[in-house]
């Protein structure tokens, strides 16, 4: 017997399109749905049997409100928009709040530039995407700056330079900045990026192969060569990132569950070409099939995201008609909702699906906690999306002596001990850990830069503001954007929990709880970092403590110092050996045995006699 209130709100509603929320007995919303009739689409959750799901969630309903709409489709928006602010316990949720990264070209300059961008897209220039994470704009970026050198720096850096930078040396630039490249040359590296984003790899391939073949018949080879080199790249990329035909839009939706857990993985192709996926763990009540989970996520997913004119999923979303009718009233022109595809579709289709499987095996492995953690920390640090690659650096010396830096990383399953990577540093002044640690991210992001290791998503340094001011001088030098750059310094006392974080652009620092999990990942990753460093550091000493006290003496090379620390087992049993005893090696004069001993008695902090 349903109770007073929610009798008199059955009683009134009418039988026209809208959204209905039903409510506990606190008042809060338990479920948003729509329909086409809302008088019979509420009472049927009175008069017919339920699977387990509605009933436990009617036995919780004590009220209910109600939104009016013009059409079905209309309710079908107001709908997601509910969703996604209230949050119902029974409805699937879908985790994206996050803005996609678009790839952004200021066709308003002179000399345009192509960066890395997320945001609104209302300003000039022309934005390409979206795509499905950061590190795919990333690889992006890297490829074209090999196929054609158009500038990545920031204006404030290119209008200031009086000599070319670094991305010149590595040809990743043409100057632009300094005049080394004829204007309409430029315009055209330009003209052939913006058409391969476009996906007409075709016509750039034509254009780059008349003009390999103006410079043969010129007989600029060198010139041929690079188009030639440019032309292969293309034609891989074409092979490898076809799935639609020229020109083709879609999207590549495919959905898992297993014990209660819901995986959706988004496959994403613009301009036929594949500009990767994206994996989502919605929110959903466990016995929900995979047709409603779809239904639910569509709806939610482009709430905020273009929409392209095709739709693959694994199955056929609940009321796929009406969802695809009403993406069609919010894009202004046709959607299509497709499950029974054939040929190279459905092998894409099965890879989403196979991704989907993978995916939600990983998720339910022993990585749950660190996962957990990573998202701790995107909520922390404000990231659009969980981090995939963290980096941190550190440096290590003593006295100013012998200083190693080091970079750990970590991805989204844990160390990436394969990546990690030591310096020596040498040539800066002893102690200067700002100029060590430029140093060390020179040489590191000039690798990267070359497309050698992809960019992390979060760089940690240890240190504070002024450890973070050396390293964005040293990113803006390399034209490397898109990064959130984070120090990490010890509290008053210096104790494990009290670390504040400061943020690069931001003049007061974050300080987490000591109990926080993205605290916990923090710390791990800067004391892996210190650890790795200073074990390099220690190697590095005691390298050079073993030889340093030879190396110097004129007289005494590689073999000869093997030779004397093979006799006395190693440097320190040379230090205690007399001048009679080194001059008994064989090719050691006494003269020469007497400047060893010396030597030797020095580095040790001994007097001679």
């Amino acid at each position: 017997m349903t109770s007073d209130p929610l009798r008199d709100s059955l009683r009134q509603l009418p039988g026209r399109p809208g959204v209905y929320r039903l409510l506990d007995r606190d008042g809060t919303v338990l479920y948003v749905g729509k329909a086409k009739d809302l008088k019979r689409r509420v009472a049927s959750y009175f008069r017919r049997s339920l699977n387990r799901r509605m009933q436990v969630m009617m036995a919780q309903v004590a009220d209910l409100e109600f939104t009016v709409t013009g059409t079905e489709g209309e309710a079908l928006l107001l709908e997601s928009n509910l969703i996604k602010s209230l949050r119902p316990r029974f409805n699937v949720l879908l985790r994206d709040d996050k803005s996609y990264p678009y790839l952004y070209m200021s066709t308003q300059d002179p000399f345009p530039r192509l960066a890395f961008y997320r945001g609104s897209r209302k300003g000039p220039g022309r934005f390409f995407g979206p795509y499905p994470s950061a590190s795919a704009v990333r690889e992006t970026l890297q490829l074209l700056q090999k196929l054609f050198p158009v500038r990545q720096c920031e204006d404030g850096f290119f209008r200031n330079r009086s000599r070319p930078c670094l991305q010149y040396q590595i040809k990743r630039c043409s100057g632009p900045c300094v005049g080394l490249v004829e204007p309409a040359d430029y315009a055209d590296d330009v003209a052939r990026t913006a058409k391969f984003l476009e996906g007409r790899t075709s016509e750039v391939i034509d254009e780059l192969v008349a003009a390999m073949e103006r410079a043969s018949t010129e007989l600029a080879f060198e010139r041929a060569a690079t188009l030639r080199d440019q032309i292969q790249t293309l034609r891989r990329i074409q092979q490898h990132q076809a799935v639609s035909g020229e020109g083709g839009d879609l999207d590549i939706i495919a959905g898992a569950q297993q014990g209660g857990t819901h995986c959706v993985v988004v496959f994403f192709v613009r301009s036929g070409r594949n500009l990767g996926s994206k994996t989502f763990f919605p929110q959903a009540p466990p016995d929900t099939d995979e047709a409603a989970l779809l239904a639910g996520f569509i709806a939610q997913f482009y709430h905020d995201k273009p929409v392209p004119p095709e739709i693959l999923t694994s199955a056929l979303p609940d009321e796929a008609a009406l969802l695809a009718e009403a993406l069609s009233q919010r894009v202004g022109r046709r959607v299509r909702i497709q499950a029974r595809v054939r040929a190279e579709r459905a092998r894409w289709l099965a890879l989403a699906r196979s991704n989907a499987e993978v995916a939600l095996k990983s998720r339910l492995g022993s990585q749950a906690g660190y996962g957990r953690r990573l998202d701790a920390l995107r909520l922390a640090l404000r990231l659009g999306e969980r981090p995939q690659r963290l980096e941190c650096f550190d440096v290590s010396h003593t006295g100013g002596e012998q200083t190693v830096a080091a970079c750990v990383v970590f991805d989204g399953e844990g160390p990436r001990k394969s990546d990690y990577r030591r310096f020596n540093i040498d040539g800066v002044a002893p102690g200067d850990d700002y100029d060590a640690m430029r140093q060390a991210l020179r040489r590191r992001y000039t690798r990267v830069s070359r497309g050698e290791a992809p960019l992390p998503d979060v760089l940690l340094i240890d240190g504070g503001r002024g450890q973070l001011s050396a390293v964005s001088e040293v990113l803006q030098e390399l034209g490397i954007g898109g990064l959130m750059l984070v120090g990490v310094s010890k509290g008053a006392d210096r104790r494990p929990g009290q670390e504040r974080l400061w943020l690069f652009g931001r003049e007061a620092p974050v300080i987490l709880a000591p109990d926080s999990p993205a605290m916990h990942l923090i710390q791990q990753i800067r004391d892996e970092a210190h650890r790795f460093a200073i074990t390099g550091h220690r190697q590095r000493r005691g390298k050079a403590r073993t030889g340093s006290a030879l190396e110097g003496i004129r007289g005494v090379g590689p073999k000869r110092r093997q030779r004397l620390l093979r006799q006395f087992g190693g440097l320190h049993g040379l230090a205690r050996a007399g001048i009679d005893d080194i001059a008994q090696v064989n090719g050691i004069s006494r003269d020469l045995a007497r400047q060893i001993y010396e030597a030797c008695r020095q580095d040790s902090g001994v007097s001679g006699s």
